[in-house]
């Protein structure tokens, strides 16, 4: 059975939800026939420049630096109870088409979870950039990827249009925003809701799975 998982990799919640994912996975009795697969999902695909979160925040939100610290810092706690440590008000906000598509291709050789890991890590506790060819070649390396064969993906066109079929996919299934999971194409979840919810929906969606086979 496949989890499919629309997420941004500068999407604070995206993270999370894939923490509780894989807990409410460590616990599934058949967890060795589920493989999760990222689908790309861009928050701002017309971004076109690097500016800092905080500062997108309060033009988006149109609130003062102090609110936008508060509403970093309660995500921030939500992360601590997930064992991650974020560094949102030092993060920068970007266009995160090239990161998808090395995302995309990265599952042709294997490497797409841990990849999505490094990126979400780099970003969210390191505070790290994602936007550059450099940026993902650097983070790439990183999980076992040449450093050439990575920026050889990255200039050239390849999975632009598998980056642009999943945004679309999201919108024809009805994601308005990231996590949006989807369990066998039939089930989905909207949100890092919590562990019994995924709970739940998988050992559902593992029943029709079955019945489907019989």
């Amino acid at each position: 059975m496949i989890i499919d998982v629309w997420a941004d990799v500068v999407c604070p919640w995206c993270f999370i939800g894939k923490r509780r994912l894989e807990r409410a996975l460590e616990a599934f009795p058949h967890r060795s026939e589920i493989t999760v697969r990222h689908r790309a999902f861009q928050l701002d695909p017309n971004a076109s420049s690097i500016v800092p979160t905080k500062e997108l925040l309060a033009s988006k939100y149109s609130a003062s630096p102090e609110q936008v610290a508060v509403m970093q810092a309660n995500v921030c706690a939500v992360a601590d109870g997930e064992g991650l440590c974020y560094q949102l008000d030092q993060t920068f906000s970007g266009n995160t088409f090239d990161a998808h598509r090395l995302l995309l291709w990265s599952g042709t050789i294997g490497k797409q979870d841990e990849l999505l890991e490094a990126l979400f890590s780099a970003y969210f506790e390191k505070s790290l950039p994602v936007f550059t060819h450099a940026d993902l070649v650097s983070i790439a390396v990183g999980v076992g990827i040449d450093a050439d064969v990575a920026d050889d993906v990255l200039r050239s066109e390849k999975f632009a249009e598998e980056v642009i079929a999943d945004r679309n996919l999201a919108s024809q299934l009805g994601a308005t925003g990231v996590p949006f999971f989807v369990m066998d194409m039939k089930y989905g979840i909207s949100g890092a809701q919590p562990l019994e919810a995924f709970t739940a929906t998988l050992e559902q969606a593992w029943q029709d799975y079955q019945a489907q086979l019989r």
